[in-house]
C-alpha cells in the first residue's frame, strides 16, 4: 500500500486527488484493493494533500472499517458521483484535475461520472498504478511466500491423490475444495489438460475421463489478496524414452532461464534467450514467458516479445516456457519467483517427471 507514492504522483501531475471504484458486487478493483484492502462496492478518494477516505454503502460500511483507510464514510445519496461530489465539497478538497485508472472504467460509468463532475479535467493513472506495484514491499513478499506456499501443498496433495480421480473435472474440484477450506480464493480457474487436451495452454478442464499421456496442471491461489501461480506437468501411464527427453530438455531449459537472471536484465532480451535454447522448438512456443503477479494474476513486468520491461529487485514474476504440439500434447513448467539480488523461487513442488 503505497499511498505516499501515489501522492507524490499526484503532486507531480497537478491533480487534486485519485478516483478508484466498484461497482461490481462479484470483482474487486486491483487498485482500490491495493491502497485500501478493501474489496467491496464504493469509492476510494485520496487526495494530493489530505487523508484518503471510502465512501461505501451503508450495507458495507462496518466491512470498510476493517481496511487500511482510517476513514470510510456511508453514500448519502441515490446518485453514486453526487455523493462523491458532496463529500468532496464538505471536505473542502477542489475537484478540477482528477486521475482516473482508465482500466477499470466504462462508457456508462465515464457518462455517468460527467453528469456531475462536468467541468473537470481527469487524467489517466493506470500505468502509474502499475509502477508502484511492481516493486514490492516485505510485507508484500512475506504475503507473497505464504500464497506460494499455500498452493504448492495444495498441487502436491492433488498430484499424490492423482489415482483417486477419474476426470479432469475432479482434479479441478479437488483444487479449488481444498483452496476453500483453507478460507483461499483461487486466483484464476484451474487448468487441467490431459493428453491431446495439454497441447491448448489456457484449456479448461471437462468432465471427461484423464487421457493418458503429459498432463498440465496450472493452478494458483489468492492469499489476503495476493496471488500464486504454478504449472507441473506429470504423465499420466508410461512415458517413452523421447518423451522423457523431451520434458527432461523442457526442465532444464527453465532452470536455465531461471538460473541466469540478473537485476537490470531487459524481459524482451530474455525472452529471445528461452526461444534460442528451445531451437527448433520454438515455433511450438506459442505465448509468453512470463507475467508479473500481485494483487492480479498478470501485472508488470511483462517477459515477453519485444518487451521493453526490466527486471529490478524485490519484483514478484512467473517463468513458464511450454511447448505445445498440436492435437498431441504438451508441457508446462511454470514457477512463482521473487528477486532478491539472485533469483528466489518462491513455488516448491518437485519438477521431476511423476509417472503414474
Amino acid at each position: 500500500m503505497k499511498i505516499n507514492g501515489l501522492k507524490n504522483i499526484l503532486e507531480k501531475k497537478n491533480l487534486d486527488f485519485a478516483l478508484f471504484f466498484n461497482f461490481d458486487s462479484m470483482e474487486c478493483n486491483a487498485n482500490m484493493s491495493y491502497f485500501s484492502s478493501y474489496n467491496g462496492l464504493g469509492a476510494l478518494i485520496i487526495p494530493k494533500k489530505d487523508m484518503p477516505f471510502l465512501l461505501v454503502p451503508k450495507m458495507e460500511l462496518e466491512r470498510a472499517k476493517y481496511s487500511k483507510i482510517k476513514h470510510a464514510y456511508a453514500l448519502e445519496k441515490k446518485r453514486f458521483f453526487e455523493s462523491v461530489y458532496g463529500k468532496l465539497k464538505s471536505k473542502g478538497i477542489k475537484a478540477k484535475r482528477i486521475g482516473i485508472d482508465y482500466n477499470s472504467s466504462t462508457l456508462n460509468f465515464y457518462r455517468n461520472f460527467r453528469k456531475q463532475f462536468k467541468n473537470v479535467k481527469i487524467k489517466d493513472i493506470s500505468s502509474d498504478c502499475f509502477r508502484l506495484r511492481e516493486i514490492k514491499t516485505k510485507n508484500e513478499k512475506a504475503t507473497l511466500k505464504k500464497s506460494c506456499s499455500h498452493a504448492s501443498k495444495i498441487l502436491e496433495n492433488a498430484i499424490k491423490n492423482i489415482k483417486e480421480f477419474n476426470t479432469e473435472s475432479e482434479v479441478a474440484a479437488f483444487l479449488e475444495h481444498e483452496s476453500k477450506k483453507l478460507g483461499l480464493n483461487m486466483a484464476f480457474k484451474p487448468i487441467v489438460a490431459s493428453g491431446n487436451n495439454a497441447s491448448m495452454p489456457h484449456y479448461m478442464p471437462k468432465n471427461i475421463k484423464l487421457k493418458k499421456g503429459f498432463c498440465v496442471i496450472d493452478f494458483g491461489v489468492k492469499y489476503k489478496g495476493y496471488c500464486s501461480d504454478i504449472s507441473r506437468t506429470i504423465y499420466l501411464g508410461n512415458a517413452t524414452k523421447k518423451e522423457k527427453r523431451i520434458y527432461d530438455f523442457m526442465l532444464n531449459t527453465q532452470k536455465q532461464i531461471i538460473e541466469n537472471l540478473k537485476i537490470g536484465d531487459c524481459c524482451g532480451a530474455i525472452y529471445d534467450k528461452c526461444i534460442k535454447n528451445l531451437g527448433d522448438c520454438s515455433k511450438y512456443f506459442i505465448h509468453g514467458l512470463g507475467h508479473g503477479i500481485g494483487i492480479e494474476i498478470h501485472e508488470s513486468p511483462n517477459i515477453t516479445l519485444n518487451s521493453k520491461d526490466s527486471i529490478e529487485e524485490n519484483m514478484a514474476f512467473t517463468i513458464e516456457p511450454g511447448i505445445y504440439t498440436p492435437k498431441k500434447f504438451g508441457i508446462r513448467i511454470e514457477d512463482t519467483i521473487f528477486m532478491e539480488k539472485k533469483p528466489l523461487i518462491l513455488t516448491k513442488v518437485t519438477k521431476d517427471l511423476l509417472r503414474i
